[in-house]
């Protein structure tokens, strides 16, 4: 019969539990990081949960590229010095952050939300493709800076068909990046220089 650890409170084990939900962390590294909180000052549990409440209670996303903000407008889009006729169009957050770190990229994004991707149930319609469709009309280009495994090449295939009409210049990455890499672990070097010499986007 397997070993089942037991726990001497159920609120400790009702914090075991909410802990190991997130994505990576396992039962007992839950349990670890449960006790470390119960042994910390009261204040800075209580600001380490008020942050997480003020996280998913207050964050925003920008009403222009969907981007995490404080206000509706994100820190980019607002940003005068930004050429705002180039858009990035990228996966998720965290491919924003990837980018921003090269300091390479000096236009706008727009984030998808994901790729398409039947196995997983996501859709166009699951992503913020109609939004982008109404961007690309003021746009001077459109890059597709998404992940080059099957689904993220099915996703800029896709985005070409819907926005080709318009006539906006459409790039994609130099592939420095080998197929199948994500932008999230490409190291800063490697993924400015593919945005530097992106290419004409070949359906």
């Amino acid at each position: 019969m397997p070993y089942k650890e037991t726990y001497p409170s159920a609120l400790l084990t009702e914090a075991v539990e909410a802990i190991s939900s997130l994505p990576g962390v396992g039962r007992r590294s839950a349990l670890r990081l449960a006790l470390h909180l119960l042994s910390q000052p009261e204040a800075n549990v209580h600001h380490f949960t008020d942050a997480i409440n003020h996280l998913r209670d207050d964050v925003k996303y920008c009403r222009y590229c969907k981007m995490i903000s404080d206000d509706d407008v994100c820190s980019i889009c607002s940003d005068t010095k930004r050429d705002h006729s180039i858009i990035c169009v990228v996966e998720s957050v965290r491919d924003v952050m990837s980018i921003e770190a090269t300091g390479q990229y000096h236009g706008v994004y727009h984030v998808l939300g994901g790729i398409i991707s039947p196995i997983q149930g996501v859709g166009p319609s699951d992503l913020t493709i109609r939004e982008l469709v109404e961007r690309a009309g003021e746009a001077e280009e459109i890059i597709l800076a998404l992940p080059g495994d099957v689904e993220g090449e099915t996703t800029a295939f896709y985005i070409y068909r819907q926005i080709e009409s318009t006539g906006v210049k459409v790039t994609s990455l130099a592939r420095g990046l080998g197929f199948g890499d994500d932008l999230e672990y490409a190291d800063t070097l490697t993924l400015g220089r593919s945005i530097v010499n992106r290419q004409t986007f070949k359906p």
